[in-house]
């Protein structure tokens, strides 16, 4: 499956902010430098806690301050936002083929979005140093993204010395 073939179609911040966010989200961005954005970060997720708008500025808020634990956390939060609307299993552990089908026929661009998620999760914990997590979440983005467009493969091969072992699947893991 190509995972950048996604024309057309609706993107997560497409979707319409709930009164009040967008002004919060400016507010948060406008004071960075100020170091005032994440008061106005909370209060938009106080307001609005499974709008991805929000979520993903969230995210790059903590990734950006080097605060990885809490932007993993983020991370998790979106694909449990994003799972149920397309198919997925409560955890990407579960996440086989058949769900990656069905996700597809629902919203290609969500597909590919939890995916990212899936994958910057990974390397948060590769930063951490929860190597296995990170390895087994890269493993999974590697098994459904056979041309590697969302560069899992990359990434992973970058931990160090790896081996690529032909199953069923491609997968990607450290050599013990």
């Amino acid at each position: 499956m190509d995972l950048q073939d996604f024309k057309g179609q609706m993107m997560y911040f497409d979707t319409p902010l709930p009164d009040g966010i967008d002004e919060l989200l400016n507010l948060a961005s406008e004071s960075y430098g100020e170091g005032d954005a994440e008061e106005y970060l909370q209060q938009a997720y106080r307001l609005a806690p499974n709008n991805m708008t929000v979520l993903v500025a969230l995210y790059r808020f903590f990734y950006y301050q080097q605060r990885l634990p809490e932007a993993i956390d983020i991370a998790y939060q979106v694909m449990a936002g994003v799972a149920p609307i397309i198919g997925f299993p409560d955890h990407w552990r579960k996440l086989q083929f058949k769900h990656l089908a069905y996700g597809v026929m629902e919203s290609f661009t969500l597909v590919r979005f939890y995916l990212l998620a899936v994958k910057g999760a990974a390397f948060m914990n590769l930063r951490i140093g929860n190597i296995a997590e990170g390895v087994e979440m890269l493993n999974k983005v590697v098994e459904f993204d056979s041309n590697d467009r969302l560069g899992a493969r990359a990434l992973l091969q970058s931990v160090g010395p790896a081996v690529v072992a032909v199953n069923t699947t491609t997968r990607v893991a450290i050599e013990s």
